[in-house]
């Protein structure tokens, strides 16, 4: 393959949007997009509550969609996701996405109301490493996914269950139906599988990734916010998380969705083979993040990977019982750590942090 090319850009509240505009350009957006074809936004709600360094920022979303409309692509929608622990309404509210929609005159559709779209069996080409057996009755995708652009729009911020999340994992949500903890076990295959049915579906695929507040510890939710003002996007999903990884700490070899899909021809992994533009000199930075759990992400990584738990899933997450546990993790992350240890956080990043100020100060 090609080398790939990634554009990471310096940032600050002052500049971010133009700065945002500057990146999608520096990373080809336009060659990178069908121009006759619609483009879905897919942002990044990992959680419903405002939390620094989880979800996709305001200014993110702003700046993505003006380095689309710079580029000729003026026909976007975004598409939302519904998990078992995060309401995408209450998300698409609280993180002010709302008002940024309203502005550009963009509609919203939800992968899980039949009015929006219809799941569709789909046998990819690609010979995929885990879905053909956790899915053994056949693969199912959103129908109006194919024949579109897809923009993802993930954070910088660690993952219990895959060290990293990026670009990759921003395609869990939108291609996957409620049933997606089922892959959980096999989560790096199955993002690999995701990858490969996405370039077989879209016509283009493009990232941009905000790190202007990045986390570390016992992510995608609960994790430790770091100012780290940086901006990164890339066509290539492999090459972005690669070069994300590799701020935070971590090896792409160590990394198995990276590293296969690197393998599999669907991606460059190996930063040897990345170009970067823009301030480069930016992904030398080694940040020294570091993975953890907490209560509902420890015992998660017992039953699906670490222990002999694991041979219980079939009854406990394939039957009425798993409710108990989306019920025990919404009541863990919404209900206890929010209300005691999060919201403090929040508090001090909107009064602190130069992000969380300009947050504080987005129309809601």
């Amino acid at each position: 393959m090609a080398k790939a090319t990634v554009a990471i850009v310096r940032t600050s509240p002052e500049t971010v949007i133009e700065d945002y505009r500057k990146l999608c350009e520096l990373a080809g957006i336009d060659k990178a997009l069908d121009s006759s074809s619609e483009t879905i936004l897919k942002d990044n709600i990992t959680w419903h509550h405002v939390f620094p360094g989880v979800n996709t920022t305001p200014w993110q979303l702003e700046g993505t969609i003006l380095g689309l409309k710079d580029a000729g692509f003026d026909d976007l929608v975004a598409v939302h996701n519904h998990t078992v622990v995060t309401m995408p309404e209450k998300g698409e509210k609280d993180l002010k996405f709302k008002p940024i929609y309203s502005k550009f005159e963009i509609p919203v559709l939800y992968n899980f109301k039949e009015e929006d779209m219809k799941w569709i069996e789909f046998k990819p080409e690609f010979k995929t490493l885990a879905l053909h057996n956790i899915f053994p009755e056949g693969i199912r995708i959103p129908d109006y996914f194919q024949g579109k652009n897809i923009v993802h729009m993930p954070t910088v911020k660690t993952h219990s269950y895959t060290t990293y999340t990026g670009a990759l994992k921003n395609a869990f949500g939108g291609l996957l139906n409620y049933h997606r903890h089922y892959t959980h076990t096999w989560i790096h295959e199955t993002l690999v599988d995701l990858l490969a049915i996405g370039k077989e579906i879209h016509t283009g695929m493009f990232a941009t990734m905000d790190g202007t507040t990045a986390g570390s510890g016992p992510g995608p939710r609960t994790v430790i916010p770091h100012d780290k003002n940086v901006i990164l996007a890339s066509s290539d999903l492999v090459a972005i998380d690669a070069v994300a990884a590799k701020m935070m700490g971590f090896n792409w070899k160590d990394l198995p969705c990276i590293a296969l899909s690197h393998e599999h021809g669907l991606g460059i992994g190996d930063p040897s083979e990345i170009e970067l533009v823009g301030d480069t000199d930016a992904a030398n930075e080694n940040w020294q993040f570091e993975v953890g759990v907490n209560l509902a992400t420890g015992t998660g990584r017992l039953l699906w990977h670490d222990s002999p738990l694991k041979s219980l899933q079939n009854l406990l997450f394939h039957t009425p019982l798993v409710n108990i546990f989306i019920f025990a993790s919404e009541f863990y992350h919404d209900k206890l750590w929010y209300k005691t240890k999060g919201m403090p956080v929040v508090e001090k990043w909107k009064t602190e942090s130069p992000w969380g100020r300009m947050f504080a100060g987005y129309p809601k």
